[in-house]
C-alpha cells in the first residue's frame, strides 16, 4: 500500500473501507462545483470503482489518494488527473473535507507530499490546476506552494444559474 508520510498527515491509497466516505463526498452537492459533478453516485459504482482503484496510474491516466491526520482520520482526498505521461504534466486537486479540518496546514502538506512523490516516481515537468476565481482559499494554497496563475477562463463554469470564471495555475517543477 502506497502511504506517504508527513509530520502532521499522511497520504495513503485507497481501501474498501474508504466506501462510506467517498460516498459521502461524491453525493455532497455542496461541493459538486469543485468536481463538475452532475448527478449522484451510487454505493454500488463506488464500490466498482474501488475494486479498480489498484490499477496502473500509467492505464487510467489519475491517483486518488486519501488525505488522514495524525490520528488517523480521514480529512480529505488528492488526486492526480489528465496525466500526460508524454508530455510530462498532470492536473492536480485537493479537498479537505471537514470545515474544522481546513485552514490546518493539512492541504498544504498534502500538497508539498504529492509534488515530491511525482518529482521522484512519476518524473513529471509540470503540474496544473483549475480553481473557480471566488475560491481565494484554494487560490492561496497554490500559490502558496508554487503554483503561477497563467490564465482566466471566462464563463466557464455554470454553476447555480450563473456562470464562473475559472483560474488555471501552472507550477514548473525543478
Amino acid at each position: 500500500m502506497l502511504t506517504l508520510q508527513g509530520k502532521h498527515i499522511y497520504l495513503r491509497a485507497l481501501e474498501p473501507e474508504d466506501l462510506d466516505f467517498i460516498y459521502t463526498i461524491e453525493n455532497d452537492e455542496t461541493i459538486w462545483e469543485l468536481s463538475s459533478t452532475q448527478t449522484p453516485y451510487s454505493r454500488y459504482l463506488i464500490k466498482q470503482y474501488l475494486e479498480n482503484v489498484h490499477k496502473d496510474i500509467y492505464e487510467v491516466k489519475q491517483l486518488r489518494l486519501l488525505i488522514a491526520n495524525k490520528n488517523h482520520e480521514t480529512v480529505g482526498l488528492i488526486d492526480l488527473f489528465d496525466c500526460d505521461f508524454k508530455n510530462k504534466r498532470a492536473g492536480i486537486g485537493i479537498l479537505i473535507y471537514g470545515k474544522l479540518d481546513r485552514q490546518q496546514g493539512y492541504g498544504s502538506e498534502a500538497l508539498r507530499l504529492l509534488i515530491a512523490y511525482v518529482k521522484k516516481h512519476l518524473d513529471l515537468h509540470q503540474l496544473f490546476c483549475n480553481i473557480n476565481e471566488d475560491n481565494n482559499v484554494s487560490l492561496s494554497l497554490f500559490e502558496n506552494n508554487g503554483f503561477i496563475k497563467i490564465g482566466l477562463k471566462k464563463d466557464w463554469n455554470y454553476v447555480n444559474g450563473s456562470y464562473k470564471n475559472e483560474y488555471v495555475l501552472q507550477r514548473i517543477l525543478n
